[in-house]
């Protein structure tokens, strides 16, 4: 069974930075997009990141020039650097993992608190 793991959530000051992590385990097949969203209390998730295989990216316009999406397919891991974090940053952001001739999958979250 494929799985995604998160890392790298953690409680920050506003202004602050932090990575993001996401490894996929046992994925038979090739990986085409991977990327983050992340969903705060009492809403919808939305889109944060994309990236495809080779290397085309897509952002939210709230997180523009403060996030970059990355990605080593050597490792089967998907990175989001956020920098400038601000209180609405606040959420448990998930990744996701679009495997070829499967389906797409997702991580179990980790949170991200934006708070002083």
């Amino acid at each position: 069974q494929v799985q995604l793991v998160e890392s790298g959530g953690d409680l920050v000051q506003p202004g602050g930075s932090l990575r993001l992590s996401c490894a996929v385990y046992r994925s038979i097949f090739s990986i085409n997009a991977m990327g983050w969203h992340r969903q705060a209390p009492g809403k919808q998730r939305e889109l944060v990141a994309t990236i495809t295989r080779s290397g085309s990216t897509d952002y939210a316009d709230s997180v523009k020039g403060r996030f970059t999406i990355s990605r080593d397919n050597a490792k089967n891991t998907v990175y989001l650097q956020m920098n400038s974090l601000k209180p609405e940053d606040t959420a448990v952001y998930y990744c996701y993992a679009d495997v070829a001739w499967d389906r797409g999958y997702w991580g179990q979250g980790t949170q991200v608190t934006i708070a002083s």
